[in-house]
């Protein structure tokens, strides 16, 4: 699948979505090492991490969801946000930045190196293409 290697919005930002199948069942799972991904991708992605991230173990939901890892970290620039489904060898990823462009080739290769994924669908969209341009209010 071709990818756009940057994604540039006129709005607000860009929501980057990332499935990603047949994913490392081991990797799925390694809490500390998917800690550390929150703590060192902010930065190398050129964005500011704002609150340390938040990952936890989350068990079974329904039939849907038989569990797995989900974290979070805030930055200035909005979130990053993992789900893993580990029975499953399935993750999600999102990527939400008021940044202007997003490199979509360097954010994949990231979460590849990471979970090991060997396919992916890959979607994003444009926010806040009405925002407005100056204050509403003082």
């Amino acid at each position: 699948m071709a990818i756009d290697v940057t994604t540039q919005t006129n709005g607000f930002g860009v929501h980057f979505m990332l499935d990603g199948y047949n994913a490392s069942y081991d990797a799925l799972k390694d809490i500390d090492a998917l800690t550390m991904m929150l703590q060192t991708l902010p930065e190398k992605m050129g964005m500011y991490a704002i609150s340390k991230p938040l990952v936890v173990e989350v068990g079974p939901n329904n039939k849907k969801d038989p569990g797995g890892i989900s974290g979070f970290v805030m930055i200035a620039e909005s979130h990053i946000s993992f789900h893993t489904f580990p029975g499953r060898e399935f993750v999600t990823v999102d990527v939400y930045t008021c940044q202007d462009e997003l490199n979509v080739e360097k954010f994949t290769e990231a979460f590849r190196e990471v979970f090991k994924f060997t396919d992916q669908d890959i979607n994003y969209i444009q926010r806040g293409v009405r925002y407005p341009s100056v204050n509403t209010h003082d």
